[in-house]
């Protein structure tokens, strides 16, 4: 009593002047009873009487404490996480529960391990999204009723212990050796079956270049053929022409002419044709020292193409040069055109080939 009575009005009034922050919420109460909450911003509230509980509204992070846990396949693994909450009830996170941050990290922490025992190592590694999902679901639910709602949960490191690691990463490794032995029976499989395809395409170009090349030969023997026989044609037409008016003096000389050109071979038997003794006699009759030649008067044209027909008639038509050279330019551009044709097709077996080789041919496992 002796100190209210030092203590001056003013003073005293001044006590019950509260400030609440703008990210905070204040709980009034007058002796022992909760009467209201209070919002940010300034209040006066009952001197000596009056007590203000203030409480933060903002998302606070809890960390869960690092703990070992057993997995359902009997596996020793370290795991922590960071839990995100929010009051949205101060009155209920005051009078509900004694500390709502410790509690919210108890209970994070039995949570964790009740899921993680249910659940083996693998789904732990590769399903962390479904256990914070999970996890997130349980703890909101419990912790609605002490007005904190727990906004997210993160699992922040699962370690197996040393064993197990070591037995992982052993894993991890034969895994890996396994994938690159079947990557290279792969790759020499499809290596082996490109070589195939491209020697069989290779046999299938040379065997078309074989074919075409003896098409062209082929083609050439012909025509030259051709033009050989119609010449050796017009040769004799032209002979049988020439010899109509030839006289028994001429095919002498021929004939002793054609003996000279016999002996003047290299080989040691001769076989003539005729009898030796009638050409002697007519050689002999030729040059005079025999019975006298009876003199044959030379024939006219007019007798000769009356004989053996019209040189026309007889010897054809024969090709001027302007002709020969039409016909040889017509040859040529066959042949240019032939070549173009097996180019084109070797063309079109590369490109087949080429969009072959693209096309995946082995499915990996």
């Amino acid at each position: 009593m002796g100190t209210l009575k030092n203590k001056s009005p003013i003073v005293v009034a001044m006590s019950g002047v509260r400030i609440i922050q703008p990210y905070e919420q204040g709980l009034w109460i007058v002796l022992g009873n909760f009467k209201k909450r209070l919002n940010p911003g300034f209040h006066w509230v009952y001197p000596l009487v009056s007590q203000v509980i203030k409480l933060d509204l903002r998302t606070q992070t809890l960390d869960v404490p690092r703990q070992e846990v057993i997995t359902k396949d009997n596996s020793p693994t370290n795991v922590d996480a960071v839990i995100y909450i929010k009051v949205i009830a101060p009155d209920k996170a005051y009078f509900e529960v004694q500390n709502y941050k410790m509690a919210t990290i108890y209970l994070a922490q039995t949570t964790l391990r009740s899921i993680i025992g249910d659940m083996e190592l693998d789904e732990i590694l590769y399903n962390r999204e479904r256990i914070n999902a999970r996890l997130r679901d349980i703890l909101d639910e419990a912790t609605d009723k002490w007005g904190v709602k727990v906004e997210a949960v993160e699992i922040r490191e699962v370690d197996p212990v040393g064993p197990v690691k070591a037995a992982m990463e052993e894993q991890t490794a034969s895994e890996r050796e396994r994938r690159a032995a079947i990557l290279r029976a792969d790759g020499s499989k499809r290596a082996a079956i490109l070589k195939a395809e491209g020697s069989k395409r290779s046999r299938i170009l040379q065997a078309e270049g074989v074919r075409q090349s003896a098409i062209l030969e082929a083609e050439g023997d012909r025509l030259a053929r051709i033009l050989m026989a119609q010449g050796e044609a017009q040769k004799l037409r032209i002979l049988s022409l020439g010899a109509a008016p030839l006289d028994q003096k001429a095919l002498t000389v021929l004939s002793l002419d054609a003996l000279k050109s016999v002996g003047n071979g290299k080989s040691t038997k001769i076989i003539f044709p005729f009898e030796i003794s009638r050409l002697l006699e007519g050689a002999a009759d030729y040059i005079g020292y025999s019975r006298k030649v009876p003199e044959r008067p030379l024939p006219t044209i007019e007798e000769v193409e009356k004989q053996v027909g019209k040189a026309d008639e007889v010897l054809g038509q024969i090709p001027r040069p302007e002709e020969l050279k039409h016909e040889l330019e017509t040859i040529e551009q066959q042949m240019e055109r032939e070549a173009k044709a097996t180019e084109q097709l070797a063309m079109g077996i590369k490109s087949k080939t080429d969009i072959s080789s693209t096309i995946p041919r082995v499915k990996k496992q």
